[in-house]
C-alpha cells in the first residue's frame, strides 16, 4: 500500500504496483472491494446491480503503522494490512467472516489483463450457489467452475460451463476448530456452526471459481480481463443464509410478482404444429382433466424461422387460434431467438440494419453467423437503442393475444456452417461470436470477450422492458435459457436441454436449489427430459418431483415420443393428473412464496440448510427440498423404488401429507412411496392456504379457499392474495392474512382488501385428530366432518360467515 485517500464510504488505495483499490461499504453489512490493475477505475457500470438510488454508508476509518480499519455503524469491520496488501472482513462480534490468503494475495497480469484473488478456506466450510451448474454434488466444495454461457445440448453431470453465469456463492460454516482472527484483532474467534457469508464477483468476462479443488486451504476466483470487483455479504450479527441472500438480492434485485397463470402447468414441444395439432393438445388436457394453463410454440410456428413472423400455411389465423385457446383456459407462449435472418425482403432485418442495431465485427462490419434461419445478424442488446427497438417488435404478437415469450439460443449459441466464416477456436470458442466482436456496452464499448455473459440477460431485459412499455397494466412473462447475475429481475429460467434419464431427474433438484440460493427463484427443469424418451415410470416420478417446483413445464425435442402427461397410457394418466392437481391445490401457497421473495429475497424452492443452518445433516441432502418453510418434498428419484429414506430436519416435527403420521425432526425414516404418491410432509405448526383442484388458474377467482392447519405445535405464518395480474398490488390492492396457532386456538388477522379476495370456506386439520367441536368467535359451534383424504379432518364454515378465530375442543 503506497497511498490512502479517504472518502465517505471507505478508502481508495494506491498500491506499489500502480494498481488502485477501493474498499467501501455498500450497506451496513456489505463490503465492496474493487481492484483496477491499470490504476484507473472504469466507469462504474454493472448489469448485475439493480439501478436505483442508494444512500451512502458512512465508514469510520482508523490508521496505524501496519493496517487500516474501516467500520460501519453496525460494527462490520474491514481490516486492510499495508504490507503485503491483505483484506480481512470481520462481523460485528469481531469474528472473521472471510480473509485473504497470504500465500495467494490479490494479483493481476499486466500483459493479459487477468485478475485473481484467493481467500482462506477452512475445512469445515461448505459452499452453495454459483448459479446453474451440473456439478457432481449439491455443495460446491472442492470443485472448479467456469462462468461462460454455453449452449450444451444433453449436458452430462459434471460438464461445465453450461447456460448461466452467476458468480455468487454462500459459504456455510459447520462445526470446526478455531479460526484465527488477524493479529490486530488480538484474539482467536470460534465461529458457531450455521454462520454464513456470501461473495459475489461482478465481472462479465470469462471468470472462474476454484472452491478448494486445487488446494483445499483456499478458495480462488478470478477473471480473464477487467476489474476484480467483488462484494462480501456478512449477514450482520445473525449471519444466517437468509440474511446473506436478503442482502445479495437487495443489491441485484428480486423477481417481481409473476402473473398468476405463469405458476400453472405448462406444456411445450419442439414443435407443436400445425394449428390442428395445437388444438389437439389442448383438447387432450381438458378431456383427460389434467390441469394446464400454457401451451408453447417452438420455432416451427415461424416463416422460415424468422422471428416475429408466422408460417401461414401451418397457422392461417393465429389470433383466432389464440383467442379460442384463451376461452378454454390456455395461454400461448412463443419462442423468440436472437438471430435475425439476413434477408433484404424481411422487414425486421431491414429495420435493424438501418438502425445500426446489430453486433459488429472487429472491423466494424455487421456480424453474421448461422443459426436456425440460416445466415443471421444479431441485435446488440448492450446498446439501449437496440434493446428498445427489439422490445418494440413484440407489439404484433401481443396484439394477436400472445401472453408470454421464451428467449432461447441467447448464450449466444451459433452453428458452425459453410455459409459463414469459421474463425480459429481462440476467436470462436464453443460455438459463439468471435471474441473480438464489438458491443456498445451501454456507453462502455468493448469486445464480446467482455460482454458475452450478459448477452442473454440483456435480451431478456429487452423483452421484459418492451412488454412493460407495450402493456403497462400487465405483468410480463419471460423465460430465458442464458443469464447473468441479476437476471431474476427480468425472467424465469429453465435448466436447458436436459436428458430423459434417472440421473438427470436426480440432477435437476440440486441445480434448481443452487439457482434459488443464487437469487433466481422462478426456476424449473424440463419434465421428463428434453432429449430422449422417458419411460412412463420416469415421467411420472419426474412430474411428481417437479410438481411443486416454482416453474413447471414439460418439454421435448423433435422426433421424441409425446411428453404430455396423458400420453403414457391409461395406468399413468390418473397418476400424472394427481401430481398436477396437487400443484393447483397449493397454488395459493406457492403464490404467497413468490410474494415473500419480493420482500426478503428468499427462494420459493429451498435446500434444507437454508431454513436449518444449524443442522449439519441438512448440508448434504440433495434429493429433498423445502417449498417455503412449511412443506418438505422427498421425491423418488431411483427406478422401481416404492420406498425411500427421508431426513427430517432438526427443530420441527413433520406430518405425512397423505397418512397424518408424525415424524420427529433430526431423524431419518423409511417411508412408503408407491408409484402414485409423492412423499410430502408438512411442518407441525404451519397453516397452509389451499383450494380445490382446478383445470386452470382462470377458475381460481371463483374457487373457495381453505386453510390446512398442521397441528402438533404452535406457529405463525402469512398468506397473500391479490388480483394475480396487473399492478394494483403496488397501490394497496392486496391482502395479507397473518395466521397464528396457539394452544388450540387459530386466529386470523387480515390487512388489505380487494374485490378478488376469497372467503375461507373450510379448515382441514392434519393429522386428522378429530376435535369434538370447533368454536368460532361468538360461541358458535361447528362440527368436524369425516376425514378426507385419509389423515385430514375437514371442518366446513357457514356460507355467510368469515370468522377470524377458531378454538379446537378435544
Amino acid at each position: 500500500m503506497a497511498a490512502v485517500a479517504r472518502q465517505a464510504d471507505g478508502v481508495v488505495l494506491t498500491l506499489t504496483s500502480g494498481a488502485r483499490v477501493a474498499v467501501t461499504f455498500r450497506d451496513l453489512e456489505t463490503v465492496r472491494v474493487r481492484l483496477a490493475p491499470s490504476g484507473a477505475f472504469e466507469r462504474d457500470l454493472s448489469y448485475a446491480v439493480e439501478p436505483r438510488d442508494r444512500k451512502t454508508v458512512a465508514a469510520r476509518v482508523t490508521e496505524s503503522a501496519g493496517e487500516l480499519r474501516l467500520s460501519s455503524l453496525n460494527g462490520t469491520t474491514v481490516v486492510v494490512r499495508r504490507r503485503p496488501f491483505l483484506v480481512t472482513v470481520l462481523d460485528p462480534e469481531g469474528r472473521v467472516v472471510v480473509e485473504d490468503d497470504p500465500a495467494r494475495p490479490h494479483a493481476f497480469d499486466p500483459d493479459t489483463g487477468a485478475v485473481e484473488c484467493s481467500k482462506r478456506r477452512v475445512e469445515w466450510e461448505t459452499y452453495y450457489g454459483l448459479g446453474e451448474k451440473a456439478g457432481a454434488t449439491h455443495s460446491r466444495d472442492t470443485q472448479h467452475f467456469v462462468m461462460w454461457n454455453t449452449d450444451t445440448y444433453g449436458y452430462p453431470r459434471g460438464l461445465d460451463p453450461i447456460y448461466q453465469s452467476i458468480g455468487f456463492y454462500i459459504a456455510l460454516r459447520r462445526d470446526g476448530g478455531p479460526h484465527a482472527a488477524p493479529a490486530a484483532a488480538a484474539r482467536r474467534a470460534t465461529p458457531p456452526a450455521g454462520r454464513a457469508y456470501g461473495l459475489f464477483l461482478d465481472n462479465t468476462s470469462r471468470t472462474y471459481f476454484d472452491m478448494g479443488k486445487t488446494d483445499p486451504a483456499r478458495v480462488t476466483f478470478g477473471a480473464a480481463t477487467g476489474e476484480l470487483n467483488y462484494y462480501v455479504f456478512t449477514g450482520g450479527r445473525a449471519r444466517t443464509p437468509k440474511d446473506v441472500l436478503r442482502d445479495y438480492t437487495e443489491l441485484t434485485g428480486r423477481t417481481p410478482l409473476p402473473p398468476l397463470w405463469a405458476l400453472g402447468n405448462q406444456q411445450s414441444r419442439w414443435s407443436y404444429y400445425p394449428e390442428a395439432r395445437v388444438r389437439e393438445v389442448a383438447r387432450g388436457f381438458r378431456e383427460a382433466k389434467v390441469p394446464a394453463d400454457v401451451i408453447y410454440l417452438d420455432i416451427d410456428y415461424m416463416d422460415g424461422f424468422r422471428v416475429f413472423t408466422w408460417n401461414r400455411e401451418h397457422f392461417p389465423d393465429p389470433a383466432r387460434m389464440i383467442s379460442d385457446l384463451r376461452a378454454e383456459g390456455f395461454r400461448v407462449v412463443l419462442i423468440i431467438d436472437p438471430g435475425i435472418k439476413v434477408d433484404p425482403n424481411y422487414k425486421v432485418y431491414r429495420d435493424g440494419r438501418a438502425g445500426g442495431h446489430f453486433v459488429k465485427t472487429a472491423v466494424g462490419e455487421e456480424l453474421h453467423a448461422t443459426v436456425w434461419p440460416g445466415v443471421c445478424a444479431f441485435p446488440d442488446y448492450t446498446d439501449p437503442r437496440a434493446r428498445e427497438w427489439f422490445g418494440s417488435l413484440y407489439e404484433s404478437h401481443l396484439a394477436e393475444g400472445v401472453s408470454g415469450f421464451w428467449n432461447d439460443m441467447n448464450e449466444p449459441g451459433v452453428f458452425l456452417s459453410d455459409e459463414t466464416p469459421k474463425p480459429d477456436l481462440f476467436h470462436h470458442p464453443m460455438k459463439t461470436f468471435p471474441l473480438d466482436a464489438r458491443h456498445a456496452g451501454d456507453g462502455a464499448a468493448g469486445t464480446h470477450a467482455r460482454y458475452h455473459n450478459v448477452y442473454g440477460m440483456q435480451m431478456a431485459r429487452s423483452t421484459f422492458e418492451g412488454l412493460r412499455r407495450l402493456r403497462p397494466d400487465e405483468r410480463p412473462f419471460v423465460l430465458t435459457r442464458a443469464g447473468y447475475a441479476g437476471v431474476q429481475r427480468y425472467s424465469a429460467v429453465w435448466t436447458g436441454d436436459n436428458v430423459a434419464s434417472w440421473d438427470h431427474l436426480r440432477l435437476s433438484i440440486p441445480m434448481l436449489l443452487n439457482l434459488g440460493v443464487s437469487g433466481v427463484p422462478f426456476v424449473g427443469a424440463d419434465v421428463g427430459g428434453f432429449s430422449g424418451n422417458p419411460s412412463p415410470e420416469l415421467y411420472a416420478r419426474w412430474l411428481q418431483a417437479a410438481a411443486l417446483t416454482p416453474f413447471l413445464r414439460s418439454h421435448s425435442e423433435s422426433g421424441s415420443n409425446p411428453h404430455e402427461p396423458y400420453s403414457f397410457g391409461a395406468e399413468f394418466t390418473p397418476i400424472n393428473r394427481a401430481s398436477v392437481e396437487l400443484r393447483y391445490r397449493l397454488l395459493p401457497y406457492l403464490y404467497t412464496l413468490f410474494q415473500e421473495h419480493t420482500r426478503t429475497g428468499a427462494p420459493v424452492m429451498r435446500p434444507l440448510w437454508f431454513e436449518y443452518p444449524n443442522d449439519q445433516r441438512a448440508y448434504t441432502i440433495e434429493d429433498q427440498y423445502l417449498v417455503g418453510r412449511d412443506l418438505l418434498v422427498a421425491p423418488v428419484v431411483v427406478e422401481s423404488a416404492t420406498k425411500r429414506r427421508v431426513y427430517f430436519p432438526h427443530g420441527d416435527n413433520w406430518v405425512d401429507w397423505w397418512t397424518g403420521k408424525t415424524y420427529e425432526g433430526g431423524r431419518d425414516a423409511e417411508v412408503e412411496a408407491p408409484l402414485d404418491r409423492l412423499p410430502l410432509f408438512a411442518r407441525a405448526g404451519a397453516t397452509i392456504p389451499t383450494q380445490p383442484a382446478l383445470q386452470h388458474t382462470g377458475e381460481m377467482s371463483k374457487a373457495p379457499l381453505s386453510l390446512l392447519v398442521v397441528t402438533g405445535a404452535d406457529g405463525t405464518g402469512d398468506f397473500y392474495e391479490d388480483a394475480g395480474e396487473g399492478y394494483g398490488h403496488t397501490r394497496g390492492s392486496a391482502r395479507t392474512t397473518r395466521v397464528t396457532l396457539r394452544g388450540g386456538t387459530l386466529r386470523l388477522a387480515r390487512s388489505g382488501a380487494g374485490v378478488w379476495a376469497r372467503r375461507i370456506w373450510a379448515l382441514e386439520l392434519l393429522p386428522g385428530l378429530s376435535p369434538r367441536e370447533v368454536r368460532v368467535a361468538g360461541g358458535r359451534v361447528l362440527l368436524p366432518l369425516a376425514q378426507r383424504p385419509e389423515g385430514h379432518t375437514f371442518v366446513g364454515l357457514p356460507p355467510a360467515e368469515d370468522p377470524e378465530e377458531f378454538t379446537f375442543v378435544p
